[in-house]
């Protein structure tokens, strides 16, 4: 008798938690503001075009991520918000999982623009379905920019 159990590549299983964190375009919205509040940000602009289907971008002035911090961000259960199992009850954030990023990228392009206060310049990361395809430096204020485009076009029923 062969077995069938197996493990699920990690790219079926991020679109899968994908489909759990982020249902429409309105969830990655909030998620992405949560994070802006949680990052201490005074300001946020959010622009959504066609419906947020082909773009939603979520601008802050928080306190931004570093090059590491940024490519961190994107990989699951990765979050700056809990250190042990006790913090989960003290909690003070509106996000704690380490999901929403790693979800929103899975099903999505992700563009990021970061810098963190004191640093000359930030980082400029480029996702598409959760593969990274560029990071390096580049100009940007203090803050996050996230560009989300064509959501959720490798998971064509979800669309």
């Amino acid at each position: 008798m062969n077995d069938v159990i197996q493990l699920l590549p990690d790219s079926v299983a991020n679109q899968i938690a994908a489909g759990e964190v982020i249902q429409r375009p309105a969830s990655v919205i909030k998620e992405l503001v949560e994070n802006s509040v949680d990052a201490g940000a005074k300001n946020i602009q959010v622009i959504v075009v066609d419906a947020g289907r082909t773009l939603i971008q979520v601008v802050d002035d928080g306190c931004g991520m570093s090059e590491t911090d940024a490519r961190l961000a994107f990989e699951r259960h990765a979050t700056s918000k809990i250190r042990k199992a006790d913090d989960l009850f003290a909690l003070h954030t509106m996000g704690f999982r380490g999901e929403a990023l790693p979800s929103v990228a899975a099903v999505s392009q992700v563009e990021l623009l970061t810098r963190k206060a004191g640093e000359e310049v930030g980082t400029r990361l480029v996702l598409h379905g959760s593969r990274v395809m560029e990071q390096g430096p580049a100009a940007c204020p203090v803050g996050c920019n996230f560009r989300i485009e064509n959501l959720f076009f490798n998971v064509p029923a979800r669309r």
